[in-house]
């Protein structure tokens, strides 16, 4: 019987962190068949007390795409003789 890693994750201690945006822990998970990329950066409350604040993103997804380019509008053609000379 094949191991089922389903609603199952790991997270690992994020050796290439170089600043606070940079997660202290990566890893992954698997939620009904769909695979996911796990981040947490561990954090204190004000009283002091420990937590992890976690972000979760489908491993499908692609880096925001850049915009397409807005279509270049037709410009009527001048006469030259219209033309103020500078």
């Amino acid at each position: 019987m094949p191991y089922d890693n389903n609603m199952k994750g790991v997270l690992f201690k994020n050796d290439k962190k170089e600043s606070d945006q940079h997660p202290d822990l990566k890893g992954s998970m698997e939620v009904n068949g769909v695979e996911y990329w796990l981040a947490a950066w561990a954090n204190k409350t004000k009283e002091g007390d420990k937590y992890l604040k976690l972000s979760i993103s489908p491993k499908d997804e692609q880096k925001a795409e850049k915009p397409e380019a807005a279509p270049v509008e037709e410009v009527e053609e001048v006469d030259e003789g219209d033309c103020m000379p500078f």
